[in-house]
């Protein structure tokens, strides 16, 4: 007889949100389902007819515990006395309408429900563009519980080696898709977009293939010089905008996405909101003197102290990213700003004897080890103050811009770290 899993409470089942099965316990073969973007259904796997089903009961924010529970007995009983336990498939009205549960239509409704969680806009048009450019040619006007292994493959496979970020990202929003349509019931058994124990069988992992594109930085030795000229282009906003990116070690967004309520200059201290970092965590950044001087320089527009350091020309929003790669293009350099994160790394790692856990930190990385989760509970403020003094001592000098200056040979660019 199968062992039952450990029944689990309410507040046990509420904090279950890494993506994964778990049995909950109470009933044979109930499970919380926790996918890849964060959604949470109730699955009952059982056996019936001699198949092995998944059925879905639901989305957890609509169905309570005690409410799975029930309904996953009510299924279990069906199944015991020969009831056809499968969700009813909806009557088709129109034979000219297609299905009632279309891929495209289930996945559009999905796209609304969640585009008011995703922290980036963007999101929701990406998802859009890859599904309709990618999966919809294939599976678009398929009913969701027709859609089989046989479909997946076709979407995913003429792309898995030539574009295998896309191609991942794809499966993972297929995948999506047929879960939210088995928590609506329109749909049961296995997910064919599955990676775990289906698909990696299948296609060659993702990193083995995947053809990983660097941005260029440049050389250490070379940035004084830079940072020189970017000082003589004092009526620039885009070498304003580099020259804090370089000083502050963040991202391009980061940075043109800046706001002047996030500064706090008498605290010496530039706090980035969570919804603007890519790890999704706030993160503070240590204000060199050559920082708060240049923040100095930073004209504020209107009568709004709120408002953007680095807004666009144009009228609406930020600077544009393009901005600072022309300036670096129109100096003859193939390196990219989001390069000089890399730079700061290597300087760090080459020049320095701070931790390199520190400078992870500094760069807002996500932790990878319990030391480093130990910096970012401290948040290590204080001890990243004089690391950024120093790199910002660094890129100023005028003794090492010289020096850079009467080199002739540079090394090659180095790999900037996402």
């Amino acid at each position: 007889m199968p062992k039952l899993a450990k029944e689990l409470t309410v507040a046990a089942v509420a904090r279950l949100r890494d993506p994964g099965r778990y049995a909950v316990g109470g009933v044979q073969g109930l499970h919380l389902r926790v996918t890849d973007f964060g959604t949470r259904l109730w699955v009952l796997r059982l056996v019936a007819g001699g198949k092995r089903l998944d059925i879905g009961l639901g989305n957890f924010e609509d169905v309570t515990l005690s409410q799975a529970r029930d309904a996953a007995r009510d299924k279990r009983k069906a199944a015991r006395l020969g009831t056809d336990v499968r969700p009813a498939r909806a009557p088709i009205n129109d034979v000219n309408s297609g299905s009632p549960h279309l891929f495209s239509d289930v996945a559009t409704e999905l796209i609304a429900s969640k585009s008011s969680a995703w922290k980036n806009s963007k999101h929701a048009a990406q998802w859009t563009s890859t599904l309709a450019t990618y999966a919809y040619p294939v599976m678009g006007s398929v009913d969701v519980r027709d859609i089989a292994l046989a479909h997946v493959l076709q979407v995913i496979q003429p792309i898995w080696i030539d574009k295998t970020e896309t191609a991942t990202r794809v499966r993972g929003r297929i995948e999506a898709v047929l879960d939210y349509a088995t928590a609506r019931q329109w749909r049961q058994g296995d997910n064919p977009a599955r990676w775990k124990g289906l698909l990696d069988k299948l296609l060659p992992a993702p990193q083995k293939v995947r053809k990983t594109r660097h941005h260029k930085a440049m050389p250490i030795q070379d940035t004084p010089i830079f940072f020189s000229g970017l000082l003589a282009n004092t009526h620039g906003t885009a070498a304003l905008v580099l020259r804090l990116l370089i000083l502050t070690a963040t991202r391009s967004g980061e940075v043109r996405g800046a706001r002047w309520d996030e500064f706090n200059l008498d605290e010496r201290v530039w706090t980035i909101p969570a919804e603007r970092m890519k790890a999704g965590v706030e993160h503070r950044v240590p204000l060199s003197r050559q920082a708060l001087q240049l923040l100095s320089t930073v004209p504020r527009f209107g009568q709004d102290d709120h408002g953007l350091l680095f807004p666009s020309s144009r009228g609406s929003g930020a600077i544009s990213d393009m901005s600072m790669t022309q300036l670096m293009r129109r100096r003859g350099l193939d390196c990219v700003p989001h390069g000089f994160r890399s730079t700061f790394r290597d300087w760090a790692g080459d020049y320095t004897q701070y931790p390199r856990d520190l400078v992870e930190v500094a760069l807002a990385h996500t932790v990878g080890n319990k030391v480093e989760a130990a910096y970012r509970r401290k948040d290590a403020l204080e001890r990243r103050r004089p690391l950024m003094q120093d790199w910002a001592d660094y890129v100023s000098h005028p003794l090492h811009a010289a020096s850079a200056a009467n080199r002739t040979r540079a090394k090659p660019p180095h790999a900037a770290p996402a």
